[in-house]
């Protein structure tokens, strides 16, 4: 069982239920979520120790987020409290052509406001095996930028492997502030985790002539921006995810890897996802996936996999975590998409 830390913002979701926009909404549904709290929860489905950082405030809200993770074995007890609020985020489910819509209400939230004086990161990272953060984080709030950096080169000064899902959120920054601050985190990441917006709106890397709203992808334009990754920030891995839109009901969905020591390419089986129940939260159990192959030993084709397999299972459950089994991602990765009733 590996040690693994996650840090960021857990926020309130509230989402309309049964596809309904937000005009003909009388009530929301609630769930808890945010990138990393969401790897944590998967992690520790998987059977790994997994702790989650954040701040949250010190009111029943923020105790509810706190129960939420706790709930699924995560560990909660370097959630700092204090700040103001719990972010939310209101989500409009999207289906067949009519995309999914997020509207943020998170400005001042208790992360955003956190400092390195709330955490003892000499404590947190004692023991740990992986860091991962997302650039969800960075993008919140100057101060949460520069804790990002202090937790990551806490991490590093612990021989801690960091990976990074890029996640670039244009309603929080420009691409522009994105590659400056972003550019400089790299430097401490070993794994970097994104998809084809993110590589060009944080990093400034195009995959070819990739288009994901006509479901087009060229795997050899990844190839290219992979190498070139590699060569500028030496991460040990580059890996995307590719989802093919035909609809917001129905995508594709695989993702590919690329080697700094082989120089090997490799993609991944594609599934093909129809009707998704949510996305929000998929690219999330991805990475999950993705860092528990790692952790448990596997190579890197076969960590793929298993992040394909489980993201690709997590489109089928409403909510932001994914609450599969290993069991069942092992079985999905082994072939088995049949969905016949386990008796």
């Amino acid at each position: 069982m590996a040690r693994v830390i996650t840090m960021g913002e857990i926020m309130l979701r509230l989402s309309t239920p049964n596809n309904e926009k937000f005009i003909q909404a009388d009530e929301f549904d609630i769930n808890y979520g945010g990138g990393e709290a969401n790897v944590a929860v998967s992690l520790a489905n998987y059977g790994h120790d997994a702790a989650f950082v954040t701040k949250v405030p010190k009111n029943p809200i923020g105790e509810c987020a706190i129960a939420a993770l706790r709930k699924y074995g995560v560990d909660t007890k370097n959630i700092a409290k204090g700040g103001e609020r719990l972010g939310i985020y209101f989500l409009e489910t999207g289906s067949a052509m009519r995309a999914s819509n997020v509207v943020y209400d998170r400005a001042h939230s208790s992360i955003s406001t956190a400092t390195a004086d709330d955490f003892d990161f000499d404590k947190i990272f004692e023991g740990a095996d992986w860091f991962h953060f997302t650039g969800i984080t960075p993008a919140v709030s100057d101060a949460a930028a520069e804790l990002t950096e202090i937790a990551c080169k806490a991490a590093k000064a612990h021989g801690v492997k960091v990976s990074c899902d890029l996640n670039f959120r244009k309603k929080l920054w420009s691409s522009e502030k994105a590659q400056k601050v972003m550019s400089n985190l790299m430097q401490y990441v070993d794994v970097c985790i994104g998809n084809e917006e993110d590589a060009e709106k944080v990093l400034g890397f195009k995959p070819g002539n990739t288009d994901v709203t006509s479901g087009s992808l060229e795997l050899a334009g990844y190839v290219d921006i992979f190498k070139q990754m590699v060569e500028k920030f030496n991460f040990e891995y580059v890996i995307s995810s590719l989802r093919e839109s035909y609809s917001a009901s129905n995508n594709g969905w695989s993702a590919c890897i690329y080697s700094r020591d082989t120089q090997e390419f490799y993609h991944s089986r594609k599934y093909s996802i129809n009707p998704i129940v949510d996305r929000v939260g998929g690219g999330d159990s991805f990475a999950a996936g993705v860092i528990c192959g790692f952790v448990d030993g596997k190579d890197f084709k076969s960590a793929l996999e298993f992040g394909v397999a489980a993201s690709a299972l997590k489109h089928t459950i409403p909510g932001d975590f994914n609450l599969v089994t290993r069991a069942d991602v092992d079985n999905l990765a082994g072939g088995d998409g049949s969905g016949r009733v386990q008796r």
